[in-house]
């Protein structure tokens, strides 16, 4: 780094140490968003970022883009979480046209940096993209109730970009593959193909399907609080994967249609507009029967990765709910329980609603936070944390 300019602000080994952790809660929050960034592609991205300059959006951008995405389904989630953590439009089109000359010059004099590279930074501004990724770092782990406009903006951004998929499972159809069993059908045409010359055999395996994911969202007036977040992580559940949306409040009500909008604004305006007991009570046990006689046992929830995403407070029966959540379980692959007030200090589960709940319970989560929503996302897909002590499948 340069002696005569300003100081580096990622100079030195603490502020190397805290760089890379901006960045790698960037690589986290791209795995939330379903691509692929695997430990060999984040050790790439940041030995990328590592030669280049952390400061600059537009080297992380492209460090980024190069090593994390695998794909062309990767390229658009990853556009939406770059914006979200780095803030403003990702600067793709801009970078791509902009001549390299310059950087290659500056790569190549490997001696005191410039005084014309400092003055054009001074002419264009822009924040250091680590200390934007350290403030999503930190909107990670805070709780949604107590964020402000701006920050609850930004987490708007990241869960729009979320992915919330089912345990994956094998199905019945199969699938060309190079390796297993001989498909005869396919072999044989391809025999026909060339005359009843010897052909390669051709084979087939199981395909793989990811399990229903059914969310049942608690909107009542205990939960306002949470209730945007988590209907905007339904919302880009939704969009992603085989999802149904259910909200339990004083009455139950179907909402996956009203989430199914691309954008997530017309979603939450169509499904304020369909919900009547918005902040209202809670009737849980009474609701969760009703879920089960009309859709769970006709299928919905038969072999589904079931999320309830409430705080537990019952004001009905607390026996009904320890009913019908046991019929849930036998039901459902697997339950898994969401609540916001599990991550504050000294939380225990003394609600009645929740006590009686939670024996049936697979997975007993946190939801008051982004990195929470995440563990959430990973107990969905099956990689999640073990199962809670005392919940026994009949």
């Amino acid at each position: 780094m340069s002696r005569g300019g300003p100081v580096d602000p990622l100079a030195g080994p603490a502020a190397g140490a805290r760089a890379d952790a901006a960045l790698l809660g960037f690589a986290r929050a791209l795995r939330a968003a379903g691509v692929d960034a695997s430990a060999e592609r984040v050790h790439a991205f940041l030995r990328a970022v590592d030669e280049l300059r952390a400061g600059m959006r537009a080297d992380v951008y492209w460090a980024g883009r190069l090593t994390l995405c695998g794909g062309r389904d990767d390229l658009e989630r990853y556009e939406r979480v770059f914006a979200a953590c780095f803030g403003g439009a990702a600067p793709a089109g801009r970078t791509a046209a902009a001549p390299p000359t310059a950087r290659l010059r500056l790569v190549a004099r490997e001696g005191p940096l410039p005084r014309a590279v400092t003055r054009d930074e001074e002419q264009h501004p822009a924040p250091p993209a680590a200390a934007l990724a350290s403030s999503s770092e930190l909107l990670r782990h805070r709780d949604v109730a107590g964020l402000d406009s701006a920050e609850r903006e930004q987490l708007r951004r990241l869960l729009a970009a979320f992915a919330l998929r089912g345990e994956m499972r094998r199905t019945a159809r199969r699938r060309p593959a190079r390796r297993g069993a001989v498909d005869p059908h396919r072999t044989v045409r391809e025999l026909l193909r060339r005359g009843g010359e010897p052909a390669r055999l051709r084979r087939h395996t199981r395909a793989d399907r990811p399990r229903r994911v059914v969310l049942l969202v608690d909107v009542s007036g205990s939960m306002a609080p949470y209730a945007d977040a988590l209907l905007r992580l339904a919302h880009a559940a939704v969009r992603g994967s085989r999802t149904e949306v259910f909200t339990i409040g004083t009455r139950l009500t179907r909402v996956t249609r009203e989430l199914s909008h691309r954008d997530p604004d017309l979603a939450m305006a169509a499904l304020a507009s369909a919900l009547p007991d918005w902040h209202g009570g809670t009737r849980l046990g009474e609701l969760l029967r009703e879920f089960l006689d009309r859709w769970g046992q006709r299928g919905m929830a038969r072999g589904a990765v079931v999320v309830v995403l409430s705080d537990g407070w019952e004001r009905g029966d607390p026996e009904l709910l320890g009913a019908q959540m046991r019929r849930l379980h036998r039901l459902a692959h697997r339950v898994i329980w969401a609540n916001p007030r599990k991550g504050r200090p000294g939380y225990a589960p003394l609600a009645a609603g929740m006590a009686a709940a939670l024996p049936s319970v697979d997975a007993f989560l946190e939801g008051h936070s982004l990195a929470a929503l995440e563990q959430l996302a990973a107990a969905v897909r099956g990689t999640g944390p073990a199962p809670v002590e005392g919940a026994d499948r009949a």
